[in-house]
């Protein structure tokens, strides 16, 4: 693991000094790390999130159904799967 020096806002340093206190963590250094670790994932996801939106906006409208039309449709599906 590397070694940093970081400058933190005396709201967050305290902060993270409550969950030590708490023992939410062991030390500030693994609450850090356990935030940029939450914070890595979140970005993964929403990237997900976005790839999964930019592909249903590049395969075009859905005709226009009835309720029932739909409703077939995805009967059908299924059996298939």
């Amino acid at each position: 693991m590397s070694r940093q020096s970081i400058t933190l806002a005396n709201q967050n340093d305290e902060w993270l000094k409550q969950q030590v206190a708490k023992e939410e963590f062991t030390s500030k250094s693994e609450a850090v790390n356990y935030l940029i670790k939450q914070a890595r994932a979140r970005e993964e996801y929403d990237d997900y999130v976005q790839m999964k939106i930019d592909r249903g906006l590049k395969s075009g409208m859905a005709p226009k159904q009835t309720k029932e039309e739909m409703l077939a449709e995805f009967k059908k599906r299924l059996k298939i799967v």
